[in-house]
């Protein structure tokens, strides 16, 4: 059996105001931006370079839904963005105006800090570092 996680989806109040935030501050691609209905788009963004999981911007549509933009997990960090140059990314986000809510750090896994989306959001960014033979396979 083979499986892909290849889409999330992440509640916004705003097409247009996410669709600029990971864009034009993250520099993720708009793969789709699809009308489905009078109040309903098909909008689809990821990473920059990025072949895997992507993101479906989806506009909250009732009370409920609006409750949870912004905090979909409790306060938790919510997403993951790995990347090949963390310094880079980091420097470029906070020239861009975004968040960091904790600083830089290394860790065994990379170095990483926290970030909030224009949502408030919580993401890691983190430069993995590379696999040794003494870690683990969970294979």
């Amino acid at each position: 059996m083979k499986q892909q996680l290849v889409q999330i989806a992440l509640v916004v109040d705003d097409y247009d105001k996410a669709i600029d935030f990971y864009t034009r501050t993250l520099g993720f691609e708009l793969l789709e931006d699809t009308v489905m209905s009078a109040t309903k788009r098909w909008v689809v963004v990821r990473p920059p370079g990025g072949a895997g999981c992507s993101i479906l911007l989806a506009q909250a549509a009732n009370d409920e839904q609006t409750s949870r933009v912004g905090n979909q997990t409790g306060g938790r960090v919510f997403l993951f963005l790995h990347t090949d140059d963390f310094w880079r990314d980091y420097h470029n986000y906070r020239a861009k105006g975004v968040e960091f809510v904790r600083e830089p750090a290394t860790e065994p896994y990379g170095v990483v800090s926290v970030f909030k989306d224009c949502y408030g959001n919580l993401w890691d960014l983190i430069q993995p570092q590379p696999f040794t033979c003494n870690q683990v396979s969970l294979q």
